[in-house]
């Protein structure tokens, strides 16, 4: 969600009171906003041109490949269409933006098996990992979480919406690893939740109590809901959520109140 908010306010930001706009400016603008971008196009219709003087802008595309949004995080394929955008034009001459009306857009987002293994051994994804291992488990067990070194996580797209993560722990001072693999299958629900199903969890082998998996999956799955990500004036909804035997498709929508 933050990533498509920056896409937003760096398009609004790029209206002037001068009525010009190019698609080679807001291309710019965005590479700016990335850490590397393969390919990337921008697309703004907005005839005729003097319509940005009032605050319009007709339809907006964004398509791109290899776009980094974080240093080792890479997404594959980002196709982005934007219903009309209205802005109030007297604070734009005044150099503020303010909508006039909801902004609604609709992406769709491609995400590489290779790609997600690459961003799973970053710095940053690793932190991650480890204040969701903190929150869910609390108390005394979390802080135990914080003595374990998280050693080379991978993840394989089963197919059929199913995955598989095999990560290792090691406590520090300690040789010994516990290797803990986990299979489950993601499900959409109502367009905002993403479940986990069928959980099932090895450590050294041996299978992990049911009811404990369950429990825990239960605490994914509330991180998981698209209300926790929204903030503010934004809606966030997905259309379709398909994992395939090498990559992650996603297809969302969008809504933004004035």
């Amino acid at each position: 969600m933050e990533f498509f908010a920056i896409l937003f306010s760096t398009l609004i930001g790029l209206v002037s009171p001068t009525g010009v706009i190019t698609d080679q400016l807001a291309e710019n603008a965005i590479r700016k906003q990335l850490k590397g971008a393969e390919q990337l196009q921008v697309r703004i219709d907005n005839a005729p041109s003097y319509q940005l003087l009032n605050g319009r802008i007709d339809h907006v595309r964004i398509a791109g490949r290899g776009l980094f949004p974080e240093k080792d995080i890479r997404i594959a394929l980002l196709e982005l269409e934007a219903d009309p955008i209205a802005l109030d034009a007297r604070r734009i001459r005044k150099g503020k933006f303010r909508l006039k009306q909801p902004l609604q857009a609709a992406a769709r987002v491609v995400l590489l098996e290779a790609d997600m293994n690459q961003a799973l051994r970053s710095p940053a994804v690793v932190a991650r990992f480890r204040k969701l291992g903190v929150d869910l488990l609390k108390g005394t067990d979390a802080e135990g979480i914080k003595r374990y070194n998280i050693i080379d996580p991978t993840i394989d797209f089963v197919g059929n919406d199913r995955l598989r993560l095999q990560v290792e722990l090691q406590e520090r001072g300690y040789p010994d690893r516990l290797v803990i693999l986990t299979e489950v299958t993601l499900k959409l629900e109502q367009g905002r939740y993403i479940t986990l199903v069928d959980p099932i969890v090895w450590v050294n082998g041996k299978e992990v109590p049911a009811r404990l998996v369950k429990s825990i999956a239960q605490g994914i799955s509330d991180r998981l809901d698209l209300n926790q990500w929204a903030k503010g004036k934004i809606l966030a909804r997905i259309l379709q959520l398909e994992v395939t035997p090498d990559q992650l498709n996603v297809a969302a929508f969008a809504r933004i109140e004035p």
